[in-house]
């Protein structure tokens, strides 16, 4: 009988599977330096998730799109940074902050609208301020939706590390929960005993005269290619013209002397939203007009933008003007809210060391 015979495997003592490394005993990340004596939980799970050849992958890309660069190019933004690394978001999302954040916020809104509903809070308002819901706050829902789902969403997936892109995912999902948050709303109001018309919200965006700019604003935002300068005129322009104007400094401002305690707990929720939100987005420009080498281009390239898209905002503010004389009582007019947003523009851009556009004085 033939004794068959077997190769043998050959162990050959792999570079990097015998070198000793100073953490080769450790249990922790060490593939980047963290910003404190040890890394967060937020370091450990965000930071080199998204490959780099110039960091870790140094074969080059992986991967890469047909007619164009590997992975997530940095030619995606006119912007430049010295290290696109540096920027660390300042709320430090990850998952278990997205699940605990928005559940307390969605635990809270629901927990007050049962409440209103119990105790019949509605039949405080107005004829005039239910119409101003009915109507004027169900508009924004589509404002809201049109950011989360075709701005924030689109822009999440282009920038050059997951830092920047996790930030943005969740400005995406802090969109979508408000929208639906008003949506939500607007259906128990529809099934109230108040004389409110659900549907009345889709007629008031798509063909009442004062929201097209507004409309307009936002579906202008969808199309930018460039995803800093879809952030910057989303979160730094139209928020701080636009949208502060409307939620803050008009409806958070008028709901209690109308009898309404109710709509500022949810816009309120929206408002702490874009706190955290405007926090990343000034971290992250900041870094960029701070650049060492990049810095005064990229402030070029801001003030470029601003001259684009500070009169698109300036205008849809503008045109919104005739809904504050639509609300019975009123204890603050178009003129103090507009003064409110742009002087907290005037900061943001300050901060920046941006130019303060002329439309701002006009």
């Amino acid at each position: 009988m033939t004794q068959r015979t077997f190769p043998k495997p050959e162990f050959t003592g792999a570079e990097a599977g015998l070198l000793t490394f100073p953490g080769s005993t450790s249990r922790a990340y060490n593939y980047f330096t963290p910003r404190k004596l040890r890394a967060t939980v937020y370091e450990d799970v965000t930071m080199d998730v998204q490959p780099d050849p110039e960091r870790h992958l140094t074969q080059g890309w992986i991967y890469g799109f047909a007619d164009g660069p590997g992975g997530y190019p940095q030619e995606w933004t006119a912007l430049k940074s010295s290290d696109w690394h540096q920027f660390l978001d300042p709320n430090e999302e990850w998952e278990q902050t997205i699940y605990r954040n928005n559940s307390n916020i969605v635990r809270q809104i629901s927990l007050n609208l049962e409440n209103a509903k119990k105790a019949g809070a509605y039949q405080a308002w107005s004829p005039g301020w239910t119409h101003f819901i009915e109507r004027h706050l169900g508009a924004w829902m589509h404002a809201e939706h049109g950011l989360g789902m075709h701005v924030f969403l689109s822009e999440q997936r282009s920038a050059p590390t997951n830092m920047i892109n996790n930030a943005i995912a969740v400005n995406s999902a802090h969109k979508l929960r408000f929208a639906q948050d008003l949506a939500l709303y607007n259906l128990d109001l529809s099934e109230s005993s108040l004389p409110f018309d659900g549907k009345a919200h889709k007629a008031v965006w798509q063909s009442e005269p004062v929201w097209q700019p507004v409309r307009e604003n936002v579906e202008r935002l969808t199309a930018i290619r460039d995803w800093a300068e879809s952030l910057f005129a989303a979160n730094i322009v139209y928020e701080q013209l636009v949208g502060a104007l409307f939620r803050s400094h008009l409806v958070m401002q008028v709901a209690a002397r109308n009898g309404d305690y109710v709509t500022p707990t949810l816009v309120g929720a929206g408002e702490n939203d874009y706190d955290r939100d405007l926090r990343y987005t000034r971290a992250l420009f900041k870094m960029l007009t701070g650049d060492e080498t990049h810095g005064t281009d990229n402030k070029a390239v801001l003030n470029g933008w601003l001259s684009a898209w500070v009169p698109v905002s300036v205008r849809a503010a503008h045109d919104l003007q005739p809904i504050w004389s639509q609300i019975p009582e009123k204890p603050v007019t178009f003129a103090d809210s507009w003064h409110a947003s742009t002087e907290s523009f005037r900061n943001v851009l300050d901060e920046l060391g941006l130019d303060e556009p002329k439309e701002l004085t006009q």
